[in-house]
């Protein structure tokens, strides 16, 4: 797996890990039940602590995204498609909260708001 940690961050460097294999699965790079390196492995490929590739690996596994069978390693979960394409609508969600909030304080009613936006999706 390609993974490019950049020290001088300031996104921790777990959190880099996270997205990273989250990309992964968004591209299809990553299909259910493929395997993740171990964390020894990627921790040595990346020159990091196995503690910080722990903790993503933990963190993917709590959402959702991973499964991890002791003595076999961390694979891929079945439904990481599902966990993704709602936690991808969730930050949309957000962004479409902030521009119409954004938009209303410039002054464009929600009628002006939805015409914009119609007119967008029609190009």
């Amino acid at each position: 797996m390609h993974m490019i940690i950049n020290n001088s961050s300031m996104v921790p460097i777990y959190e880099q890990i996270v997205d990273q294999i989250k990309a992964s699965i968004v591209a299809r790079e990553l299909l259910p039940g493929d395997p993740l390196p171990s964390v020894r492995a990627l921790a040595r490929e990346q020159k990091i602590s196995a503690l910080t590739v722990k903790k993503a690996y933990d963190y993917l596994e709590e959402e959702g995204f991973t499964v991890t069978i002791h003595g076999k390693g961390t694979f891929v979960a079945e439904t990481s498609q599902d966990f993704l394409k709602e936690e991808q609508k969730k930050d949309i969600e957000e962004e479409f909260e902030q521009l119409i909030d954004k938009a209303r304080r410039c002054g464009l009613s929600d009628m002006e708001i939805t015409d914009l936006f119609n007119m967008l999706l029609e190009e």
